[in-house]
């Protein structure tokens, strides 16, 4: 049965998988862990015969049957050329066949086929821009999400997180399933002699079987926090690789597998390079989130894995460490004076209640980037390809982010249009004092790699660069505060109760109470439909209370696809 959904989803998976596949090419250090799924599709035998277990093709089932779809059976031969492109017929085989695989890998049954569509690659630049700047609305979702990569130290002020997001994205994306279209998309310079990756078209069959199963436009896949919404793929884009991994391992050896040409789908031209920091942060629900879901595998077969994808979980943490910790509750009050002040808390498009939680893979992938790019005392950036487990690509697992509670990122502004200055608040929890130490000196250094300097009165101030700003960074026990702003005095304005050179009240009264159910809280919030943020959109108050990372924060088309974590889910 089709489905039709309110709203237009695309999965972030979709995005990053492509970067996976492609982007290597424009980020050496990447490409040295490669995961096997990235060459499913070049493998056959030499002699380009089957093997033991290709045989003929056996007589069609009476009645739809795991591992046969469209006539032909999962370890069936197919007579399929990708060397002059593919023809309707081919495409029809290809892809019934690559079903058959699936539903014999996943154990699980498609309830209904899943068409496949082919755009070129402008037309898919032109479908995810999601419209210029006259769009106030997204004008200024860009301008608060801006401040939470700023914040992050991976898109400084120089560049727009929009542009930077899209061209980590734009040219590197090689197809998309759709759960509002219930179809998957190919992108493609050569529409007219179309090639298909076998990675590609098996990670996205995956998620077809995924919506045809639990529904991915419902609300449970929704989110509105940075770091939600990796938690949320960790399940969604780990099972998708998960297969796809298992996929790859079977070709040449128990399976013959369509060759893919070398110059199938990439990326071609249109704006820079990739922003490895952004990259890095995208990829992680596809490097740890298969170990995650092959370690509920083990341990309870597909019904337990069932059960994990109906209740995901709340934070990259979980996925990360393999554990079900649940968040910190942290208490918040906008104190802003001269005009500053928080972004609308009561916008569903600006995070959760105007923050953002951007959570351990994105605080790991600050440190990381950091060091690459800019020679920060943070972490080897080297650690990234030490990985032990069969399934993880990329290590996400350091002493400066291990230990997170939970965190909050309120962007600030004041002033309106061009003339509006911009800073944030990023209050991080976590779980020791050693660990928020270790935080707190990590930042400190990477702080020095901008050559800060140090006021009489505690501030410190990056003279000039990308991340030009003022900081106020203190340490209370278990939680760090950062202040940014444009210079010392904003800083003060945006948190005036802020003492550097004291331990402030405001600052230890943290919400940090272990009876707070995070949990519960976080299932109340995760997401909900139009016109509802699921944290209260009615609460105009100067406090929030805002109880774990348990939101995500659903990535949406506004026609096909945006492009990752350019945009929230559009209402």
């Amino acid at each position: 049965m089709r489905r039709s959904a309110p709203h237009p989803l695309s999965r972030l998976g979709a995005l990053v998988l492509a970067l996976a596949l492609v982007c290597t090419a424009a980020a050496p250090p990447l490409a040295a862990a490669a995961s096997p799924a990235a060459d499913a599709g070049t493998d056959r035998l030499a002699d380009g015969s089957a093997t033991a277990s290709q045989q003929e093709a056996r007589p069609d089932p009476e009645s739809d049957v795991i591992g046969w779809e469209g006539g032909y059976w999962h370890n069936e031969s197919i007579d399929v050329d990708q060397s002059d492109g593919l023809s309707d017929e081919e495409l029809d085989a290809y892809v019934s066949r690559a079903m058959a695989r699936v539903e014999y890998l996943r154990e699980a049954e498609f309830d209904s086929d899943v068409p496949v569509s082919i755009i070129t690659r402008e037309e898919y630049r032109n479908r995810s821009s999601g419209g210029g700047s006259g769009d106030a609305s997204r004008t200024e979702f860009n301008r608060w999400n801006d401040q939470v990569w700023e914040g992050l130290f991976i898109v400084g002020e120089s560049t727009g997180s929009g542009d930077a997001i899209g061209q980590t994205t734009g040219s590197s994306v090689l197809g998309f399933y759709s759960p509002t279209r219930d179809e998957i998309t190919i992108v493609t310079d050569s529409p007219d002699s179309p090639t298909i990756d076998n990675a590609t078209l098996v990670h996205e069959l995956v998620h077809a079987l995924q919506d045809q199963r639990y529904d991915l436009t419902n609300e449970t896949y929704r989110a509105s926090t940075q770091d939600g919404d990796l938690a949320i793929d960790g399940v969604v884009e780990g099972e998708a690789n998960y297969i796809e991994t298992n996929y790859a391992r079977r070709c040449g050896a128990e399976w013959e597998c369509v060759d893919t040409p070398q110059a199938s789908g990439g990326g071609g031209g249109g704006g820079g390079g990739p922003n490895l920091g952004v990259l890095l942060t995208l990829l992680n629900p596809y490097s740890d989130g298969p170990v995650y879901v092959n370690e509920i595998i083990e341990e309870g077969g597909w019904d337990a894995f069932d059960e994990r994808f109906r209740n995901p979980p709340v934070s990259s943490k979980q996925v990360i460490h393999r554990t079900d910790a649940t968040p910190r509750p942290i208490e918040f009050t906008d104190e802003g004076t001269n005009g500053w002040s928080t972004f609308p808390r009561d916008n569903p498009r600006l995070g959760q209640n105007g923050s953002d939680t951007v959570g351990e893979a994105s605080i790991y992938a600050m440190f990381w980037y950091q060091a690459r790019e800019y020679q920060a005392d943070t972490i080897d950036s080297n650690s990234l390809f030490q990985t032990s487990d069969p399934y993880d690509t990329y290590n996400y697992d350091a002493e400066p982010s291990n230990g997170w509670a939970n965190d909050r990122l309120f962007p600030y502004r004041n002033g309106e249009g061009d003339d509006a200055e911009y800073g944030y608040v990023w209050i991080t929890e976590w779980d020791t004092e050693a660990d928020a130490r270790e935080f707190h000196d990590t930042y400190l250094r990477m702080l020095e790699a901008h050559d800060v300097r140090e006021t009489d009165e505690g501030y410190y101030v990056v003279p000039d660069g990308p991340f030009a700003d003022a900081f106020l960074v203190r340490l209370d026990g278990e939680r760090v505060t950062i202040v940014n702003g444009p210079t010392v005095d904003d800083v003060r304005d945006i948190r005036p109760t802020m003492d550097p050179a004291e331990t402030g009240a405001d600052e230890t009264e943290s919400g940090t109470d272990a009876t707070a159910t995070a949990t519960d809280t976080a299932a109340g919030e995760a997401g909900g439909d139009s016109g509802d943020n699921g944290a209260g959109g009615d609460d105009t108050s100067d406090t929030t209370e805002v109880g774990g990372a348990g939101f995500g924060f659903g990535v949406a088309a506004v026609a096909v696809a945006i492009a990752g974590l350019s945009a929230r889910r559009r209402r």
